[in-house]
């Protein structure tokens, strides 16, 4: 017992100021962390980025260097309160034993190496963001997390896809830069077309000039051109560009004022419908 109060007087404070001065530097490193990140991609940011684009960067660049700094600090704190518990251990044959061992490893372990090395190039590249809707391998959502070693996707179901970074080889970005707000209305072939069409740009024109929707609009909603064709349908392509993650509330909004115009004009619709649009993925 006695050698255990002398222990602690001889090395308690140095334990003590060991703790205090890891937790520090853990909370406020990832708090300038953030800082530095925030002011470098401010500085750095290309000038087709939108301001959800550099959030998305951000976020994504903030979790992977406070994850780097965590480690590190955490590492260098287990490091120091060894060399104080055991202060007699002679670290060399370990350190020598574990270069051993690590090189054995090594050959089982290329596929980490190799989910490392990827998530290095995606984030570097920009390939996708913390924030993006992505599609990976067949599977669609909200990117939630990108790691050192797997990306993590959320779909529209809430089921949540880990994904190793080795393995992302096509990826397909819905909110990169700009979204399309695209989709076709089927309408009947004695309709008027030229009635209908400049009903659409009208209607899309009018969407964009709001103040709750301008935001959201870089082109406003517009006919494109007539699409697939039957003796009952005759359907149009409407198409428009919006800010990422904009595209599905803007078309939903650009549907009802259509069928809300349509209905006041006594404007018919085709009971058959047009090719499905694509619904929202998260």
């Amino acid at each position: 017992m006695n050698e255990i109060f002398m222990w602690i007087g001889k090395n308690g404070l140095a334990v003590t100021i060991t703790i205090v001065i890891t937790a520090a530097f853990y909370y406020l490193g990832t708090l300038f962390m953030g800082r530095i990140v925030k002011r470098t991609v401010e500085t750095s940011r290309r000038r087709d980025w939108n301001r959800k684009d550099i959030e998305k960067r951000e976020r994504t660049l903030v979790g992977l260097f406070n994850n780097v700094w965590r480690v590190f600090i955490i590492t260098i704190a287990a490091f120091t309160l060894f060399r104080l518990f055991f202060p007699g251990a002679d670290l060399a044959p370990l350190f020598a034993s574990a270069g051993i061992v690590g090189v054995a490893f090594g050959f089982g372990a290329q596929s980490l190496v190799k989910d490392f090395l990827s998530g290095i190039f995606i984030i570097s590249e920009n390939q996708y963001r913390v924030g993006d809707i992505v599609e990976i391998e067949g599977a669609s959502g909200t990117v939630e997390r990108i790691g050192a070693r797997s990306t993590v996707l959320r779909d529209a179901d809430g089921n949540v896809h880990y994904f190793p970074n080795g393995m992302v080889q096509h990826v397909i970005n819905k909110t990169m830069g700009y979204s399309m707000a695209r989709f076709s209305i089927a309408v009947q072939p004695s309709t008027d077309l030229e009635e209908i069409i400049t009903l659409i740009n009208e209607t899309g024109a009018a969407l964009a000039q709001e103040e709750k929707w301008q935001p959201k609009i870089i082109e406003a909603p517009s006919f494109v051109s007539v699409g697939e064709f039957t003796s009952t349908n005759v359907n149009l392509l409407i198409s428009g560009k919006t800010q990422p993650s904009d595209q599905w509330s803007v078309t939903a909004e650009m549907r009802r004022r259509l069928l809300e115009e349509f209905e006041e004009k006594k404007i018919g619709l085709s009971s058959a419908s047009g090719p499905a649009p694509a619904s929202k993925r998260k």
